[in-house]
């Protein structure tokens, strides 16, 4: 216990330090994920709209894959990022965004829209049906239609935020592979803890997951605020 209390002071210390390298992993860690979580949310709400709402062939089948890449590995999406922006594989590998913050965004972007196109998808699923069935009957447009019901499924959408945030903020392989945690360049919270762990730094490692948590601890406060506003 004793140890976990050193590591949660010297989180405090190094906050309070000021050190512009901490900061700016910290800086690129929330840049790199709120990046991808407002992509993810532009792509994946209209996504997880169009199939709760919409009838088409092979429905299932969509749904059967939405629910299978929400649990893809993070690795994976990193091997295929990787793939794709390589110099020697990639398509725009003469581009060189391999190792820099766009190929880490891009990562975090496609493991976060399956997950907000699954979660709006399953939160629209559970609106009640008489809700469109109204609306049909007012003579509301699709475009209404679909408005109305994800008025009424906010809430549980705005807690999709908090899900894809704590699954990206957390995430180290994919960000390790197409990054190589270059120092500020490419370093996040994640990576350096990985690093520290490996070069036997294990106190320090902790304190950085110490003040991951806060963060996160901070931010999920704040969308819950948000959406706790949203009720009144």
């Amino acid at each position: 216990m004793e140890y976990f209390s050193q590591a949660f002071g010297e989180a405090v210390r190094l906050l309070l330090s000021m050190d512009p390298e901490l900061y700016s992993i910290i800086g690129l860690s929330l840049g790199v994920t709120f990046s991808a979580l407002i992509l993810a949310a532009v792509a994946g709400i209209p996504l997880g709209v169009f199939i709760a709402l919409r009838r088409f062939p092979a429905k299932s089948v969509v749904v059967n894959i939405i629910n299978t890449l929400m649990s893809i590995p993070p690795v994976v999406v990193g091997l295929i990022v990787y793939i794709l922006l390589s110099n020697q594989t990639g398509l725009v590998g003469e581009r060189r965004l391999l190792f820099t913050p766009f190929a880490m965004v891009l990562a975090q972007f496609m493991l976060a829209v399956p997950l907000m196109a699954g979660l709006t998808y399953n939160a629209l699923k559970n609106v009640d049906p008489l809700i469109a069935k109204s609306a049909r009957s007012l003579g509301a447009k699709p475009s209404q239609v679909a408005a109305a019901m994800v008025k009424e499924a906010r809430f549980s959408i705005y807690t999709s935020f908090i899900v894809v945030f704590g699954r990206l903020i957390a995430e180290v392989g994919a960000v390790m592979m197409v990054g190589g945690n270059i120092r500020y360049n490419t370093r996040v919270m994640t990576t350096a803890i990985a690093m520290n762990k490996g070069m036997g730094e294990f106190q320090l490692a902790l304190a950085l997951g110490v003040i991951l948590l806060m963060i996160s601890f901070l931010i999920n406060g704040i969308i819950e605020i948000i959406r706790n506003y949203g009720r009144v």
